[in-house]
């Protein structure tokens, strides 16, 4: 068949026929979570803290929104994240970097960013304005908000899929 859109995938042995969108989207996603692992580790470099990892920087984040102390499993949670120890080395990371600063509360910790971590927060938002909010064609704009809560509505599958493997 001359002219038939091929769907382009990671791995065509995984489509299966009338699905073939999902494997696209897989694809898709993983090219776009890869690029902005990349972005979000070298702008950060660019905004002073070259030392931080993607993970790190996630955190950092988390614990600066809305400027309320966070716990270790609401970070975890509002996250997505089952491996509370992969968080648990990022908070460690930014505690030693001063970037957050954390208060022991009877058996939790709450963490909040100090005035060095939320200046990192603020020069990653100024080379983010510089870097990417310029390229960002106006007809995409429109789209984001539809693809963030498609990405929302995946997670919950996929979340439910880990679930139904896990007892197979």
């Amino acid at each position: 068949m001359k002219g038939a859109k091929k769907p382009v995938v990671l791995s065509p042995h995984l489509v299966s026929p009338g699905n073939e969108g999902l494997s696209e989207f897989e694809f898709g996603m993983i090219v776009c979570w890869n690029a902005f692992n990349e972005w979000l580790e070298r702008g950060t470099k660019a905004a002073g803290h070259g030392d931080l990892t993607f993970m790190d920087v996630v955190v950092l984040h988390q614990v600066a929104h809305r400027a309320r102390n966070r716990k270790l499993a609401d970070i975890c949670f509002v996250l997505n994240l089952a491996d509370t120890h992969s968080v648990s080395y990022s908070l460690k990371k930014l505690l030693a970097a001063k970037l957050v600063t954390g208060q022991k509360v009877g058996k939790e910790v709450l963490y909040q960013t100090t005035p060095d971590g939320e200046k990192v927060i603020a020069n990653y938002r100024e080379v983010r304005e510089r870097c990417l909010l310029g390229i960002i064609e106006d007809d995409m704009k429109p789209a984001m908000s539809e693809f963030a809560r498609f990405f929302v509505r995946m997670s919950g599958l996929y979340d439910q899929a880990a679930r139904a493997a896990s007892s197979l």
